[in-house]
């Protein structure tokens, strides 16, 4: 029995793609683990229901649209953090670093008198993804908690760094005149949120495709691979650095894209964008969401803020401590967090129908 390598097929796909030989036949194919993969790529009806749900907010939920653009701003910020930990394997506490430099500068180029927001979304995803960029360099060398303490360093650098140019970021009082042009010259920001809402949903969309397709592609099966075993992923060829560098500056920039989103439709930055709690709280909306399913982002941002919205409002005293209980009770019974616990719900109950 032999293998035969492809070497027309990526590295990482090298040493998956097999075909076995058998004595005096023809060599029959095997299941090829990679087209396994990348047939995740297929859009299924319950996503289509899922942003068909996600546009029907405007009409079921008018009241609380601005809530909703928050959802999936953060939900965006969520996702972006995901392409490195749920498929990566990379855990970030400075994912802030990143989502603060988008809303900076989407903030001062509308300050300055540019507030057309697409091409205000453009530059703050380049201007994050040069940062997400040069700090990569530094990301690679490391693991465990130094890599903890590098992504969390640079975002505290970048908030002290916020706050001593109080005369271009506003200080502690916040980036002000912020004044962005109407979406397409035709619809403007208004205060009930119903241009936010369908701008922010737009743009997120847009976004999900984008990292949907990312991490259906041989360079996101290269992806899991590392987050499985580093160490082996040199042994077949790819090259390991330079994908973390490629999905670190690609996640940076959709957390730019986030920041932006957030300075756009509220037209007002503050340094919060910069603190390590919105870095602590996206991570802890990712975990309860579900890694590595894209999905878990933006069901763990409805969760979190909508539970906040709800038990502030019901309980403003106490309202943390029940939803740090949520969040003990998702991870100890729910593995996976909310998505994962209903994967496994549906697996018990299909077996359950098939063992009558």
């Amino acid at each position: 029995m032999t293998a035969i390598i492809d070497n027309d097929q990526p590295a990482g796909a090298k040493a998956m793609a097999t075909f076995v030989r058998a004595r005096d036949t023809s060599p029959v194919p095997v299941q090829d683990p990679t087209a396994a993969v990348l047939g995740k790529g297929r859009w299924r009806w319950r996503e289509a229901a899922f942003w068909a749900f996600a546009a029907g907010v405007f009409f079921l939920f008018p009241d609380h649209l601005m809530l909703g653009a928050q959802v999936l701003i953060t939900g965006l910020f969520a996702l972006s953090l995901d392409l490195l930990v749920g498929y990566t394997g990379l855990v970030s506490l400075g994912h802030a670093a990143f989502f603060g430099v988008g809303a900076y500068t989407a903030g001062l180029l509308a300050q300055a008198g540019w507030g057309e927001p697409f091409s205000g979304l453009a530059v703050a995803a380049l201007a994050a993804a040069i940062v997400g960029y040069a700090s990569s360099h530094l990301i690679v060398r490391v693991h465990g908690i130094a890599l903890l303490m590098i992504t969390m360093g640079v975002t505290i650098l970048l908030h002290e760094l916020a706050n001593r140019l109080a005369w271009i970021t506003g200080g502690d009082d916040g980036l002000q005149g912020v004044t962005m042009w109407p979406v397409l010259g035709l619809f403007g920001f208004d205060l009930y949120g119903r241009t936010a809402y369908l701008y922010a949903l737009g743009v997120v969309f847009a976004m999900f495709c984008l990292a949907r397709g990312l991490v259906n592609s041989p360079f996101g099966l290269s992806l899991r691979g590392i987050r499985e075993n580093s160490r082996r992923m040199p042994a077949i060829g790819s090259p390991m650095r330079s994908r973390i560098r490629t999905v670190y500056t690609m996640s940076a920039a959709l957390a730019g894209v986030a920041g932006a989103l957030l300075a756009q439709t509220t037209e007002f930055v503050s340094l919060e964008v910069l603190s390590f709690q919105r870095s602590a709280e996206v991570l802890i909306i990712l975990i309860l969401g579900g890694t590595g399913r894209l999905y878990g982002a933006i069901i763990g941002a409805a969760v979190f803020l909508v539970g906040r919205d709800l038990l502030a409002s019901a309980n403003p005293q106490y309202w943390f401590f029940w939803l740090g209980l949520m969040l003990v009770l998702v991870v100890m019974f729910a593995r996976g967090g909310i998505l994962g616990g209903l994967e496994n719900l549906l697996r018990l109950v299909q077996r359950r129908r098939t063992d009558r």
